[in-house]
């Protein structure tokens, strides 16, 4: 019965994480497309910020399954402190790292989103800001750690979503970007 459920750990492990990437993907990609001032999917902007929100609450849900699946699966080994510190893991101490170092980031982007009326809007977004560096961290994290770090489906779900973000950000510094607020 342990293998069992050591098997279900691994699966949602895996899972939960491959899937946080794509929806962190979607989050960024909604992130740029929102600020851009234009129609993204067609979608007015408030819609486009809804969207945005949901699936910012999606992705932290699912990435609190993966690191708690983790740390209760008996091959990842994890200690409590290596899920807040990062690079002091003992297996793959480097890619173990960008993922505890992202989820610090994802952390630091809840707790200000939770604070925003606290805070006011310019401290907020100084912080947001991080999830243009979080999006990256996490990427090279799940290319570099886990059992389908090589397999060919993991480099394309990676660089599809490498894709998604490097296309959201070309179209919002092309020419025909036009700021928030000059389009009504």
């Amino acid at each position: 019965m342990a293998g069992v459920s050591t098997d279900v750990l691994w699966y949602l492990a895996r899972g939960t994480g491959v899937v946080s990437l794509i929806m962190l993907t979607v989050v960024v990609v909604l992130g740029v497309g929102g600020r851009s001032g234009r129609p993204v999917f067609g979608l007015p902007r408030f819609a486009v910020v809804s969207v945005h929100r949901n699936a910012s609450l999606l992705a932290v849900s699912l990435i609190a399954v993966h690191i708690l699946t983790l740390f209760f699966d008996p091959y990842a080994q994890l200690k409590l402190v290596d899920l807040f510190v990062p690079f002091l893991g003992e297996y793959r101490p480097l890619w173990l790292g960008l993922g505890t170092l992202a989820f610090d980031l994802i952390l630091a982007l809840v707790v200000t989103s939770l604070l925003r009326h606290r805070l006011g809007v310019t401290a907020w977004r100084a912080v947001h800001w991080l999830a243009y560096l979080c999006w990256p961290v996490a990427l090279l994290h799940g290319l570099g750690t886990g059992t389908d770090n090589g397999e060919v489906w993991m480099w394309a779900v990676s660089i599809a979503c490498a894709a998604g973000v490097v296309s959201a950000l070309g179209w919002r510094l092309s020419d025909r970007f036009a700021p928030v607020g000059s389009l009504r």
